[in-house]
């Protein structure tokens, strides 16, 4: 199915807008009602589009009201924002995510399984999402390395985005591809990210011919020089955790045995505003909203 069929979805809408911008859209993963505020202040502070993300461990955790209170949110703030559920390994989760939860859209994560059945289970639950109005993004290939609230890709080779595979998975129906071109989830180490661009370009001049937007995931560490080349070869969406959260959890550690929670919260929403707001014009979304 193509994203005109879901020419109303706000994911598809605020990327579509990046791509023919050429700037990106921060997709910040969020664990608790702190930092779904600060996003919200940092967008509508900037006037910048948003995308707010949570793993599936925000609806097993909490039954859901994370994502409820930032739906809520997202409805109130005065410049467009999305709602993604990021990495869903589960085929029942997806199905309950698009039935059950106010989602924008899904990131269908069967990259566990071999390539057939990956292709296979990917290509029903894109159709199951698209169904219900959900638009839908998948990983061809596989990334390595792990993050907290993923379960089990970090026990998982890294495996690079071929040509083919990108066909293949468009063939799906997927309206977003998180490609593997030397991105890793979790640590670059002291080396740092040495990112495969060609490979980057040959997938996205291929996305953009199936109406398909390119997203980038493992950014920890990222600097703007790289951020910056990567929205240069085609990424609209821009998946961050450590690369926003990082000054907030370590503020939250060394403040919390001293600090009234009161206190904490508020200076802790003010570290993630600052930060998110830094990317936002970083990545040239800030004025776009």
């Amino acid at each position: 199915m193509s994203t005109r069929n879901l020419k109303d979805n706000s994911t598809v809408r605020i990327l579509s807008k990046a791509e023919k911008g050429g700037y990106g859209v921060v997709a910040a993963i969020a664990y608790n009602i702190e930092q779904v505020i600060a996003y919200v202040k940092a967008a509508e502070s900037t006037r910048s589009p948003l995308i707010i993300q949570v793993f599936p461990w925000a609806i097993i955790f909490g039954g859901g009201l994370l994502v409820e209170a930032a739906a809520t949110a997202a409805k109130k703030a005065n410049v467009p924002i999305a709602i993604h559920l990021d990495h869903c390994q589960s085929e029942n989760m997806v199905r309950h995510a698009a039935d059950q939860m106010p989602f924008d859209s899904i990131m269908v994560d069967m990259s566990h399984f071999e390539k057939a059945e990956n292709l296979a289970k990917t290509r029903e639950l894109v159709a199951y999402c698209h169904d219900r109005g959900i638009a839908t993004e998948a990983e061809p290939g596989r990334i390595e390395g792990g993050e907290d609230g993923i379960e089990d890709t970090a026990d998982l080779s890294g495996l690079l985005t071929t040509p083919e595979e990108v066909e293949e998975f468009i063939d799906t129906g997927v309206d977003f591809l998180a490609p593997a071109f030397g991105n890793v989830h979790g640590e670059y180490g002291a080396r740092g990210p040495v990112l495969e661009y060609d490979r980057l370009d040959s997938i996205y001049a291929l996305c953009k011919k199936r109406d398909v937007r390119v997203v980038l995931h493992g950014t920890n560490d990222f600097p703007e020089d790289t951020m910056s080349k990567c929205i240069k070869g085609g990424v609209s969406k821009i998946n961050t955790n450590k690369l926003i959260l990082e000054d907030y959890n370590r503020y939250v550690k060394e403040a919390a045995a001293t600090t009234p929670i009161t206190k904490l919260m508020e200076e802790g929403v003010d570290r993630i505003v600052k930060c998110t707001e830094q990317w936002m014009h970083a990545i040239g979304s800030a004025g776009k909203a």
